[in-house]
């Protein structure tokens, strides 16, 4: 991937040169926590929140809180010189050097911050659904781990049937999320998306969806959906922090309006709030 920049635990490193012990526990076995925010003009967007989920997510995993301040400096780092006009902007921590099974060791956490700028989403996309599912009740249900072998399969199934998400059901057969994203669906005028005990991740632009959307009595319900409301639902669309507010053109081959005048109305509130501020 071209002009991504990359600083670890305290420096700047080039892209391609080794950076992370090959023994780090991230490594070997997926024990880490990762947040991903999007760069506008040069900012990155929501970062305390993002924050706030890392911090989550290491509780979750029985790790240290991240060190605020040292990934702030990780972000300033790879910020600084040429402003990135549209991007990714990635923390990871993992649970640092550790032996090569499960057990963990009393090291120091590794820090990584990387940035890359990244293409403007299109209006839209289709989605399918997969036949593996999320596991409400897993360990790491809710989490943002570094352990996401079942998104990259998942997504290349997407990416083979020309679709830009892929969506799972839970283990009851609820919908429950996408690889990356967030799902919601309009069924009689309404905006309904899984609740966070589906075992979907607690998105960072899904809570600002819920939040806003409240604000402006547009109605949004968390609540249980069966998978297959995605056959009847007159509008999906996807939230995520590259993605925004995202409408879906299609779900396995069923055409939906793109976008939506449900979909076209929660899209107009986030822009309105996103103006006020990147760091809401």
């Amino acid at each position: 991937m071209s002009g991504i920049r990359v600083w670890v635990d305290g420096a700047l490193v080039d892209a391609a040169a080794p950076a992370v012990s090959a023994v780090d526990h991230g490594v070997t076995v997926g024990d880490g926590a990762f947040e991903t925010a999007k760069i506008d003009g040069g900012v990155p967007f929501a970062m305390t929140r993002h924050l706030r989920r890392l911090d989550r997510t290491m509780a979750g995993l029985g790790l240290p809180p991240a060190d605020h301040d040292l990934v702030r400096e990780g972000v300033e780092a790879v910020l600084t010189g040429e402003p990135i006009d549209f991007g990714r902007l990635r923390v990871t921590v993992t649970g640092g050097r550790g032996p090569l099974g499960s057990d963990r060791l009393d090291s120091a956490l590794t820090t990584i911050v990387t940035a890359v700028p990244h293409p403007r989403p299109e209006p839209g996309g289709a989605v399918v659904t997969v036949p593996w599912v999320r596991n409400e009740r897993a360990a790491t249900a809710g989490l943002k781990t570094t352990s996401y072998a079942d998104n990259v399969i998942a997504l290349a199934r997407a990416k083979e049937q020309g679709a830009v998400e892929a969506l799972f059901a839970n283990t009851r057969g609820e919908l429950c999320e996408a690889t990356g994203s967030n799902v919601f669906v309009v069924t009689d005028g309404v905006v309904r998306t899984p609740p966070l005990d589906s075992g979907c991740l607690a998105g960072i632009t899904r809570e600002l969806v819920l939040e806003w959307c409240a604000r402006e009595d547009l109605e949004v319900r968390e609540e249980a959906l069966p998978l297959d409301v995605l056959g009847r639902a007159d509008e999906v669309f996807l939230t995520s922090s590259i993605k925004d507010v995202h409408p879906v053109s299609a779900v396995d081959g069923r055409a939906l309006p793109l976008p939506g005048p449900v979909s076209t109305r929660v899209r107009e509130v986030w822009d309105r709030y996103v103006e006020k501020g990147m760091d809401p």
